[in-house]
């Protein structure tokens, strides 16, 4: 287990498990938000909606589309952080205010969205597992058909073993 439980994200897939280090220090409250959805649920049976090969995946849309969310927009907290491989950043629209439920984990490093979205966390392990997420068509802004689904989310704290 991580040395922060409290901060600690277990993302389960069909695949295995990936393991969450949050960041509250760089964005407290995405990671407050993100935790109230884990604790209720919200995350479970979610689809990897838009997954795009080399970039990132995609997931925390209750519609399964790209146009959904719990409802609560959070105001951005940029950070000096970089996106690179095992990044968790959270997806908007044009407006930087927008961010929900709708998060990202990067494949690859993309300094073009530094200082342009939310980074809340970072994989400390299980990328192997993020690897092997369903692709989506390119053609079809990653649009995935039979996506993977998060299985469960779960914060470590909570987790009796």
């Amino acid at each position: 287990m991580a040395a922060d439980a409290e901060n600690t994200l277990y993302l389960d897939t069909d695949h295995g498990r990936v393991v969450i280090e949050m960041r509250p220090d760089l964005a407290p409250k995405h990671v407050a938000q993100i935790k109230e959805l884990v604790r209720a649920k919200f995350y479970d049976g979610i689809k990897f909606h838009r997954v795009i090969d080399g970039f990132m995946a995609q997931t925390g849309d209750p519609k399964g589309d790209g146009t959904g969310g719990s409802g609560k927009k959070l105001k951005a907290e940029f950070s000096k952080e970089k996106h690179v491989r095992g990044t968790l950043a959270m997806a908007r629209t044009q407006d930087p205010d927008s961010a929900d439920s709708q998060f990202f984990i990067m494949f690859a490093p993309a300094p073009y969205l530094d200082n342009q979205y939310t980074i809340w966390g970072q994989v400390v392990s299980g990328m192997d597992i993020v690897d092997k997420i369903k692709k989506g068509d390119s053609r079809n802004n990653g649009s995935v058909a039979n996506p993977d689904k998060i299985a469960k989310m779960s914060i470590a704290a909570d987790v009796k073993n």
